[in-house]
């Protein structure tokens, strides 16, 4: 199933902008932070908006966030399916500067909950007329006509819809550093050959962990193991690992308690050798789950690197970060 995605990221006027500085610039997420820091280097510190050990489905900014939001010359996020507070209080705001939305990315590989990898951004498919000359995608139709899940209640994406997880995926995250450089060269021409520059070496730095990460992962590859929630595909599709189940569709859905049985009942047929909790919630469902079925409590993963220090290397630091979380526990199955 192929997703068509307008780019929320708006198309741009050919002349550069009024002011000749380094734009001021924030990030919806901890990994968005990191590749945009990659990019930036010496030049500047991109903001983040989401705080260690939040949430970022459902987060609420506080005025002093949706202050910086509006004085920034550039906002760099995910896109609407992984935050839509953000989404919401970016449409309310008066003026603001250029948005880039990552997901909706040319050359950024998607996937649909339960599906496997496909590259769904080719050029051709972007409609510019949908994109508004100001920076601003003001289209309802273009974020309702998707089959993702804007709606105001539960702040959950559907788990039909896209997954919004895709800087799990290394390769994405390479293609996101020529992004994020060329929006940044259009809005500062002066430093276009540093931003090009930090992002070939940032992309270098990820090819390498991405090799070192694949050899290790390579060998717990067939062993499959269930998750707190369903978050994991883009990495488990580009190491190729066996991922049986989710506890929760989405971080704010509670799991039904059918699911749970069915859940349990498949950990304690063998099919799941691992469970494995999440930093920033509970782990005690986790604990009652591997109860009596004889599959080993891992320790917590991290997807978005809230429990890490934000910058350059928090990015690399998520990738590996799971992949030793994960061979830690599968590695003795």
């Amino acid at each position: 199933m192929r997703y068509t995605i307008s780019l929320l990221c708006a198309s741009l006027v050919a002349t550069a902008p009024a002011w000749a500085e380094v734009p001021r610039v924030m990030t919806d997420i901890p990994p968005v932070q990191s590749l945009a820091a990659q990019v930036m280097g010496d030049l500047g510190t991109p903001g983040v908006l989401l705080e260690a050990g939040a949430n970022a489905h459902d987060f609420q900014l506080r005025p002093s966030q949706v202050a910086e939001l509006a004085e920034a010359g550039l906002v760099i996020w995910v896109g609407p399916e992984m935050t839509p507070w953000l989404d919401r209080t970016m449409d309310g705001l008066s003026g603001g500067g250029a948005r880039l939305g990552l997901l909706a990315a040319p050359g950024t590989v998607t996937r649909g909950f339960g599906e496997a990898g496909h590259d769904d951004h080719a050029e051709d498919e972007h409609d510019p007329d949908a994109k508004a000359a100001d920076g601003h995608d003001h289209s309802t139709e273009a974020k309702a006509g998707e089959g993702h899940d804007h709606a105001e209640e539960g702040h959950d994406h559907a788990h039909d819809g896209l997954d919004p997880h895709a800087w799990l995926d290394p390769g994405n995250a390479q293609v996101w550093l020529n992004v994020i450089a060329a929006e940044l060269s259009r809005l500062d021409p002066a430093n276009a050959a540093t931003y090009a520059a930090n992002a070939k070496a940032g992309a270098d730095r990820i090819a390498a962990a991405d090799a070192d990460i694949a050899a290790r992962l390579q060998p717990v590859a067939d062993r499959p193991f269930v998750v707190f929630h369903d978050a994991y595909g883009y990495f488990a599709d580009h190491y190729g690992l066996s991922v049986a189940g989710a506890i929760a569709f989405g971080d704010a859905a509670s799991p039904g308690a059918a699911h749970l049985r069915e859940l349990q009942a498949q950990m304690a047929a063998g099919q799941a050798l691992c469970i494995f909790p999440e930093a920033n919630h509970d782990p005690k469902l986790v604990g009652i789950m591997a109860e009596g079925t004889g599959a080993k409590v891992g320790g917590a993963l991290d997807p978005e690197g809230s429990s890490l220090e934000p910058g350059p290397g928090l990015y690399v630091a998520i990738l590996g970060g799971l992949a030793e979380t994960l061979t830690a526990c599968l590695a003795r199955g």
